[in-house]
Formats: structure tokens, C-alpha cells, sequence
């Protein structure tokens, strides 16, 4: 299925966004082809490069605020709990604004997909730092080079409860496109790291992609959280494990409201 649409794709040339692209297309029209049809799904994007995947994308969907990608998807997900609903996000949109919405995302385990798109910088604001960017890293208001160790989202969502985390690399388009199916059909919330350069304002993760390598997957949380230290976001140093970290089947958010469970016997959401 032709899931383009005729917008024109703004994002700078050779920009990893248009791989992610690639990769939701084929995620989708995969999914399309085992039975699922269109308006089964819905996106959901907030405010970054991220967000024009919405204009790109020939699917049903909502533009969120900046950092309300996720608050958003959670009420699309509660006025209909049958839709599969996937939340596209950036590391600055869900790691700073957002942070509280990933937390309880990950805690309340509802039956949805985000996809983080991690170029660690405020790429469409010109490059500023955001939560995961690497020590040193230089922008127009840290000129003297980010001083705050960043964050580690894969163990955020671990020790948070969500029960899919995976990690991706953009230019691998073949491979994010089996790991986002994966994580739209696993029952229960759903975290997709996608690591991706920004070629214009910080394109030095490019050096880090030979050290990446594929992980099965895995229901051991002691070694999902060993693989998430392989890594240190600072640096450029350390294995980069990338596939399904951890994936594991405990009880949805709605599968714990009788309201919801029953929209979901009879198909249908709270306008009938």
C-alpha cells in the first residue's frame, strides 16, 4: 500500500529521517499485508524534524504540543482502546518537556508504541543540547561545550517499567522496520530508540555506528540492564547494542479498566 503522501519532504538531504521513514512505511504495510488495515492505526507526533514524519506518513493522526506527543496518544489510546497508536517523538521532545509523560508511559503500560527519534540536539531550533547530548558538545547557548552528563533513556524505561524497549540505528532501514512491527504488535507499552545523526548540528554519532551490534531478544532484565550500560551517551566509547533489549508480558492499562475491556469486546470506542 502507498502509505506517501503529496506533501513535499523539507528534511535536509541525507538526513536519517527519511530512513525512518522508509522503516515505518515497510513497519506498516507489513502489518497491512498479516490482516491489519489502515485505519487500524494512528500516529502521533510532536514538535521537532521528528514531527513532519505526520505530513509524510498517508495515516490517520494528531499533532501534538512540544513535549505532549505522548499525553496525547494516551488520550487517543482511552477514547479508543482498539487502535494501535504510535507516538513518534524527538530526544529532546520526550526526554525534556516530555519527561514526566515517558515515565508514567513506561509505568502505566498502555497498549501503545513511542519511537523516539535521538539525533541528541535541538536540531530544528538550530542545535541546541537536549537531555542525551554528549559531553562537549557545543551550541549556540553552551558554547564552552555541554557540562551536564546526559541521561541514559534505555535504562530510564528499564528501572520505569515499560515492557518493550528496543534500540535502533537509522541507516539500518531493514532492521528498524522488523523492530518497529515488533514493538506495534507487542502487547503493552512500547519504547523504540531510534539513533539517528543530525548531519548538520551534530553528526559526530556517525563515528560511533561501528560499534554497534545486533542483540536477540531478551525477558532478562538484569541483562537488558547490563546492555544498556554498554553504552555511555557522554562519550563516544563503548558498545552500542541495538535490536529488542527487553521485552516481557504483564497487564495493559486497559486491561485493568472493565470500561475499556469491554470497548475492546465490542470493538468499538466511547462513541460507539
Amino acid at each position: 500500500m502507498n502509505l506517501s503522501t503529496d506533501y513535499k519532504i523539507t528534511w535536509c538531504p541525507g538526513c536519517p529521517n527519511h530512513m525512518i521513514l522508509e522503516s515505518s512505511k515497510r513497519a506498516f504495510n507489513s502489518l497491512i499485508k498479516k490482516g491489519y488495515k489502515k485505519n487500524d492505526f494512528v500516529i502521533v507526533a510532536g514538535i521537532g524534524c521528528h514531527g513532519k514524519i505526520f505530513d509524510y506518513l498517508n495515516l490517520s493522526g494528531f499533532y501534538g504540543l512540544h513535549g505532549r506527543a505522548l499525553a496525547s496518544a494516551f488520550g487517543i489510546k482511552i477514547g479508543n482502546p482498539n487502535l494501535k497508536v504510535v507516538c513518534y517523538a524527538g530526544d529532546g521532545d520526550t526526554y525534556s518537556e516530555g519527561m514526566e509523560h515517558f515515565i508514567h508511559a513506561c509505568r502505566n503500560n498502555s497498549d501503545m508504541t513511542l519511537i523516539v527519534h535521538d539525533n541528541q540536539s535541538f536540531s530544528l531550533t538550530t542545535g541546541q543540547i537536549t537531555p542525551t547530548s554528549q559531553l562537549g558538545f557545543k551550541s549556540k547557548i553552551e558554547p564552552n561545550g555541554n557540562e551536564i552528563h546526559p541521561l541514559n533513556p534505555i535504562k530510564l524505561a528499564l528501572v520505569s517499567g515499560a515492557s518493550f524497549v528496543a534500540r535502533c540505528d537509522a541507516r539500518n532501514i531493514e532492521h528498524t522496520a522488523k523492530i518497529i512491527k515488533e514493538a506495534i504488535e507487542h502487547k503493552g507499552f512500547a519504547f523504540v530508540e531510534i539513533l539517528q545523526t543530525c548531519i548538520i548540528f551534530n553528526p559526530s554519532l556517525d563515528h560511533a555506528r561501528k560499534y554497534m551490534y545486533k542483540v536477540d531478544n531478551g525477558s532478562n532484565m538484569k541483562r537488558a540492564m547490563k546492555l544498556a550500560d554498554e553504552w555511555d551517551y557522554a562519550t563516544r566509547n563503548g558498545r552500542i547494542p541495538i535490536g529488542v533489549l527487553y521485552k516481557h508480558t504483564r497487564q495493559t492499562f486497559e486491561e485493568k479498566h472493565d470500561v475499556l475491556v469491554s470497548l475492546m469486546k465490542k470493538k468499538v470506542g466511547w462513541k460507539g
